[in-house]
């Protein structure tokens, strides 16, 4: 008898952790021991204005640099494209689930 798989009604809260589905082999996991950018923000915050749209973070934007080098991802829009579906990307990123990947032509 063929089966049947029935959708239940959506949850209201996931427990899903980036954290777990990284393998800890994984080579972001051993770079991200050496990259250290928290204060990269203080050294830049000089040269960004107060007025004006929100810039992209710039800790997010080396960090997606850094896969596109690691990973030979040479496109911007392929850079986007895999850091929104790549689990892994996603956790070196810090982008949580949540969080919006930045569209491609910020570069």
């Amino acid at each position: 008898m063929m089966g049947h798989w029935q959708v239940e009604q959506a949850a209201l809260f996931y427990e899903f952790s980036l954290e777990r589905h990284t393998s800890a082999d994984h080579l972001l996991r051993s770079i991200d021991r050496f990259v250290e950018l928290e204060d990269l923000r203080r050294e830049l915050a000089p040269f960004y204005s107060n007025i004006g749209r929100p810039s992209i973070d710039p800790e997010l934007m080396i960090r997606m640099l850094l896969v596109g080098y690691c990973f030979g991802i040479r496109s911007e829009r392929r850079l986007c494209d895999e850091v929104h579906l790549n689990l892994a990307y996603r956790w070196f990123c810090r982008l949580g689930l949540e969080r919006a990947v930045p569209d491609h032509s910020t570069f």
